[in-house]
This record gives C-alpha cells, sequence and structure tokens, in this order.
C-alpha cells in the first residue's frame, strides 16, 4: 500500500506538471515538431556507428567499420496504432529491429511482427512482387532491451508462437514447426546485467550508468528532477557522456522527466483501473501541444477515442 501510496502521488505530481508552471516536462518543442519518440535512448542510438557497436556487442561479433548501415526506423508514422523504437539495415544483408522497454511485456514478439510487415513493405517499395524473379530481402533479427525496475533475467527469448491459439479443441493437432514464427532476444540493460556487452558498446555502458545514477539517488532520497540533475553533473564529472550532457542536458532532463513520469502515471491508472485518468492524461497533453501520436502513445488509448479526446 505505501508503494501504490508513493506512485500514486508521483501520479498527481505528474499530473501538476502538465500545467504550464512547469516547463521541465515539455520544452517548446512540444507545440511545434517534437517527435514523440525523441527519447534519451533513441537519440543516443540514432548514429550509423553506435548502431554498428551496438549490434557488434550485441551478437558478440566484429562488423568491419566500413560496412554501412543504413537507419530506415518507422519515424513519425502511425502505423496500426503502433510505434517503432530502432530499424535499421547492415550492409543489405541485415536488418535488425531494436525496441527499448522499461516494463516487462510479453507481447513484443507480437509487435515486432506488424514492425517488419512494415519495413520489408518500405524495403521493396517499387519492386514487381509479381515477377517470375525472387525478390531478396534482408535477413530480420530481432532484440528487446530492458531497463526496467522489475526482476527479469539477464537475457530470455520470446517467440510469437507462444502467443498461438491450441487447436487441439478443434481436433488439429500442432505437429511440427508452425508456419509462422519470430523470435525477439530480450536483453537486460540494468548495470550489473550483461557486462560483457556493456563492455563492447561504450554508448550503452554510459547510459546505463546514467539510469543507474537517477534510479541511486532516487533511492537515497532525492526528488526525480533533482536525482536526474545530480546524476547529469555527476556523469559529466566523471567524463560518462560528456560530451552530450554538455549539449544536451536541459533536453536530457525533459525527456528523462516526461519518460518516467508517464510511466508512473500510467503504472498507477492500471493499477486501479481508472480508464478515465488515462482520458485525463490525453486531455492535459493535449493542452501542452501534444501530438496526436505522441498521446496515444503515452496512454495506450485507441487512436479514434485519441482523435476525439482532441477534438473535445
Amino acid at each position: 500500500m505505501r508503494r501504490q501510496a508513493a506512485r500514486h502521488q508521483k501520479s498527481n505530481q505528474f499530473s501538476k506538471s502538465l500545467d504550464a508552471n512547469a516547463p521541465l516536462l515539455y520544452d517548446e518543442r512540444m507545440g511545434s515538431n517534437i517527435n514523440y519518440k525523441d527519447t534519451l535512448f533513441t537519440r543516443l542510438f540514432n548514429d550509423p556507428d553506435v548502431l554498428r557497436e551496438l549490434y557488434s556487442a550485441l551478437e558478440g561479433v566484429s562488423l568491419p567499420p566500413d560496412i554501412p548501415v543504413t537507419i530506415n526506423t518507422l519515424e513519425n508514422v502511425l502505423y496500426k496504432n503502433m510505434f517503432n523504437d530502432i530499424s535499421f539495415e547492415i550492409g543489405g544483408k541485415l536488418v535488425v529491429l531494436i525496441e527499448h522497454q522499461s516494463t516487462v511485456n510479453p507481447n513484443m514478439a507480437i509487435r515486432l511482427l506488424m514492425y517488419i510487415g512494415r519495413i520489408y513493405e518500405k524495403l521493396i517499395e517499387g519492386k514487381k512482387i509479381y515477377s517470375e524473379k525472387r525478390i531478396a530481402i534482408p535477413r530480420p533479427e530481432f532484440f528487446v532491451l530492458y531497463n526496467g525496475t522489475a526482476p527479469c533475467p539477464d537475457e530470455q527469448w520470446q517467440r510469437l508462437s507462444d502467443a498461438f491459439e491450441d487447436t487441439a479443441p478443434l481436433g488439429i493437432a500442432g505437429n511440427g514447426s508452425p508456419s509462422l514464427d519470430l523470435a525477439v532476444k530480450v536483453v537486460n540493460i540494468n548495470a550489473g546485467k550483461n557486462e560483457g556487452i556493456a563492455n563492447r558498446c561504450r554508448t550503452l555502458a554510459e547510459y546505463q550508468a546514467l539510469v543507474s545514477k537517477v534510479r541511486g539517488y532516487e533511492e537515497a532520497g532525492s526528488g526525480r528532477e533533482e536525482a536526474i540533475k545530480k546524476a547529469i553533473q555527476y556523469c559529466q564529472s566523471h567524463d560518462i557522456m560528456r560530451e552530450f550532457l554538455e549539449k544536451h542536458a536541459s533536453e536530457v532532463l525533459n525527456m528523462l522527466m516526461a519518460e518516467w513520469n508517464l510511466d508512473d502515471a500510467l503504472a498507477v491508472r492500471y493499477e486501479e483501473g481508472w480508464e478515465e485518468g488515462r482520458e485525463d492524461i490525453a486531455r492535459n497533453a493535449f493542452a501542452e501541444g501534444a501530438s496526436i501520436e505522441f498521446v496515444k502513445k503515452i496512454t495506450g488509448l485507441d487512436i479514434d477515442v485519441v482523435k476525439s479526446i482532441q477534438m473535445g
């Protein structure tokens, strides 16, 4: 009960932070061209060299530094009411989809199936799929990078086939492998987990360190905003993301405040079964100039509901 009360207090603080008197949550970009996926994680890894290093670390391989990496993330695209974190091609032979999660989600294989369909649609656009010549497409690989606080193994696999209905009631035995499947590697990227991966990717290690410091300061009694500021100062003074933080410290503060406060607010709403709570969050977000895509992302409401709330 104490934990729920604390989370409810954070939810109330979030609702207040949507007021015009709390500029740290949403900066001036919210009223114009802000990208709802502009999280700290996606910002850090939106670079071909960093993605090359990250993939090499995740797979334990050494990609040549001159192998081309092309980012093809589904940016600013609302597709089936869903959004994609990072997608990129390696040498035109491999397409990698990476999702960053702070909650344990058993449906990532289903979501990634939808994403890869859209990615392939973009890649083969204009090609003659009805011709007699086979079209070559890059092989897919799927990762979820988890950094939430709930217990999670260092590594685990999710498969699309785990979600398939049992056909035994139809008198049909599920013999052999299913005709369609998709395997997702879930990697725990919290500090102290999978240190071999972090040691091979400096950007990931530095991201781990920043998040860990924020949580440490919160556990020591600092409020969230103060904890983030202290963590940023610590990282700058210890050469952790120093150059990035010198340029984007205020944005990092805004992004982390928004991401984590939203997580807390929505968790409380779901725990207490307050559907109207999500609608309140949507109205407040629209009042601050948020886009439909952003509101859909933070509330999980159906897109038609979001549009109706926007219309008033």
